[in-house]
């Protein structure tokens, strides 16, 4: 049987993303793409790269006339899924929410970053948070995920192997430094994005503290001990297109050569498809249009360095998304998402 997908929000770039991947999954269809500002429009329009791969039309909303989709992808702006997934629920439909609505299971933690939780929050408790790596068996048969977010995704896989240990220097902060794309600020065009101004700028952002620092605190201390407060967190932005790089800075409690770093990140991830564990430093660039995760570790003196690359708009949304998709219909979790990088 072929899932039947839907997706709302489909001319963003995340939501193209989900499109691209599910016109090439064996076992998954787009039968429905949702976009309010390109309704009636052939999704060639606006995604140009699928001509010819798919007669698809943007549709205004889900019609309850036409059959219900097996899973919906929620890929819209903060803030729509809380309206959009309670009804699909209610309805027995699964959803997959890329944005940050249901990520967060701390109300007080929500509200600081993303301003009053409107009455919705309540069904927070019914969605998992979609980091396969991680959390793989709270995923399978689940009916509402919470698919990460881009900087989280990298900065969680680049640490949570040293946090589940007893390594982690107690009461030392851990520094985080993140560089993304700007594919990651969305469709809609802004003064920062704005290509005169991006193309050959590299600047930090979020002085005041991202959105996704709740979300990797919160993960790193469901499988080690309390991250709150423990990190400083500061992302920026490079003349990319596509990409994350982060760098974490762990202090460790003794002296840890590169040889036993290894070994640990070995041990965590050795059998994940979707993480490649490299020597040395990823690269960006061995990783774009990929849903994988490239790390590297370097060890030496009482502080481990920790690298993480991937693709923001397939490990750190569509990609993943779907990741979780297969997981939650029993389907191999690798289907529809081989995908090879281009190079150079």
């Amino acid at each position: 049987m072929t899932l039947r997908a839907a997706i709302v929000g489909a001319s963003g770039y995340a939501g193209g993303e989900l499109l691209r991947l599910l016109l090439g999954h064996p076992e998954a269809e787009p039968v429905s793409v949702i976009s309010r500002s390109q309704a009636g429009q052939p999704v060639a329009t606006v995604h140009a790269h699928l001509a010819r791969l798919t007669d698809l039309v943007f549709l205004e909303a889900l019609s309850e006339n036409d059959p219900e989709p097996d899973v919906v992808f929620l890929a819209g702006a903060h803030g729509f899924a809380m309206e959009a997934a309670p009804p699909l629920l209610d309805r027995g439909i699964p959803v997959v929410d890329l944005s940050a609505d249901f990520r967060l299971k701390d109300r007080s933690s929500f509200e600081r970053h993303y301003g009053t939780a409107p009455p919705a929050f309540a069904r927070q408790g019914e969605f998992v948070y979609g980091l396969p790596e991680l959390f793989r068996e709270r995923i399978r048969g689940s009916r509402a995920v919470a698919s990460p977010g881009c900087f989280a995704t990298a900065a969680i896989l680049a640490m949570a192997p040293l946090w589940k240990s007893a390594l982690v220097a107690p009461e030392v902060p851990v520094s985080v430094f993140s560089v993304t794309g700007s594919s990651g600020a969305g469709v809609m065009p802004s003064p920062t994005t704005h290509h005169p101004r991006r193309a050959g700028a590299f600047f930090a952002y979020g002085l005041n503290g991202h959105r996704h620092l709740p979300e990797i605190e919160e993960s790193l201390s469901s499988v080690g001990p309390p991250a709150a407060g423990r990190l400083v967190f500061q992302t920026h932005s490079a003349p990319l297109v596509r990409g994350i790089f982060t760098t974490a800075i762990v202090p460790l409690t003794r002296p840890v050569e590169t040889a036993e770093l290894r070994g640990l990140y070995e041990d965590a991830y050795g059998k994940e498809f979707f993480i490649r564990l490299v020597d040395g430093s990823p690269d960006v660039g061995a990783v774009r249009g990929t849903n994988f995760a490239d790390v590297g570790v370097a060890g030496g003196g009482g502080v481990a360095r920790v690298f993480t690359a991937l693709d923001n708009l397939v490990k750190g949304a569509a990609g993943q998304a779907i990741q979780a998709m297969n997981i939650m219909f029993g389907l191999p979790e690798t289907s529809g998402l081989k995908l090879t990088g281009v190079f150079p």
